[in-house]
């Protein structure tokens, strides 16, 4: 009884037919390549074709993974990396594709820790958090055996979460905790500081300021560079306060961390749970385990995965 899980992110699209069981049989990956609106949503309507065409009598289900906010009444998406996803119908699009077949799509925090659930870490857990920090940073939680998504579809948010003082306007696009520690956030805090040390003159400096990223401050960690040594010891701050935020209010199992900056970041568990600990609810605290993915970066496309097997079984 295969499914389909369809993980779009903001720079790709990838697709993958799973067993009922969870073994991954194919997965495909398409660049979007500045595809906007109703050109990425091609994208996906023609993959989900192909997927029929190529396998009609076998899959059953679709799960969709999508990077922002999936209106479960409505089945539309808002995706803000995407041009024109502002209230985009998906489900209205791949419906007219899949026709009987059963569609299902949420976000992708939401479809990484159920994609956790069914393959990874957070296998035998009923409440645990997916903790995803990448461009972005959002959180997949687990409350009780059930994923919570708000009144609005919107739980999770955490990159807005506030961790310092005062309001500063450059919090407004992405929130606070997200501008000074995604993958985003690591390169602007960088070129922050670098503008403030007028005596700097370390590796980061080979780069462009425009086009510095979190990788290149991730190896000028490495090569004990003073400016990203100084980016992660507040980084490792943001990311403790934030944990330790989550812990006292949802009392987890399990943080799980994933995304793109977890990967190189993980290093860091140990300073991250030392400053969570200073702020956490000290019960909590330490009853929680910190733990890395065990699905790296294919997380989301297995939640989607599952979200389409879980749609058969209340089918």
């Amino acid at each position: 009884m295969p499914v389909l899980g369809i993980d779009l992110g903001g720079t790709k699209l990838a697709t993958a037919l799973f067993s009922e069981s969870g073994t991954l049989i194919s997965k495909d990956v398409t660049p979007l390549e500045h595809r906007t609106g109703a050109e990425v949503g091609k994208l996906i309507t023609d993959a989900v074709k192909k997927y029929l065409t190529d396998t009609v009598s076998l899959v059953k289900a679709i799960g969709v993974s999508v990077p922002g906010i999936a209106h479960a009444k409505t089945g539309k998406v808002w995706a803000p990396n995407i041009p024109g996803w502002e209230d985009y119908p998906l489900l209205e699009e791949i419906g007219r594709i899949a026709g009987l077949l059963p569609v299902s799509i949420d976000s992708d925090r939401a479809c990484c820790i159920l994609g956790e659930i069914w393959q990874g870490n957070a296998r035998g857990c009923r409440d645990a958090i997916y903790l995803a920090v990448g461009t972005g940073i959002g959180a997949g939680i687990l409350i009780d055996g059930n994923i919570l998504r708000g009144a609005h579809d919107i739980a999770g948010s955490v990159g807005w979460l506030a961790l310092d003082k005062p309001f500063q306007s450059k919090y407004i696009p992405c929130g606070c905790f997200e501008y000074y520690a995604s993958g985003d956030g690591i390169a602007k805090l960088a070129r922050e500081l670098m503008g403030k040390d007028m005596g700097y003159n370390g590796a980061l400096n080979e780069h462009a300021p425009e086009k510095l990223t979190a990788h290149h401050v991730f190896d000028a960690y490495d090569h004990q560079d003073p400016i990203a040594i100084k980016v992660f010891h507040e980084c490792i701050q943001y990311w403790g306060m934030a944990v330790a935020n989550l812990i006292s209010i949802f009392n987890p199992e399990k943080i799980i961390f994933g995304g793109g900056v977890f990967g190189p970041a993980l290093k860091f568990l140990e300073p991250i749970r030392e400053e969570a600990r200073k702020w956490a609810q000290p019960i909590s605290m330490t009853l929680v385990t910190f733990e890395p993915s065990g699905l790296h970066g294919d997380a989301a496309i297995y939640g989607a995965g599952f979200l389409a097997l879980n749609k058969i079984s209340h089918t």
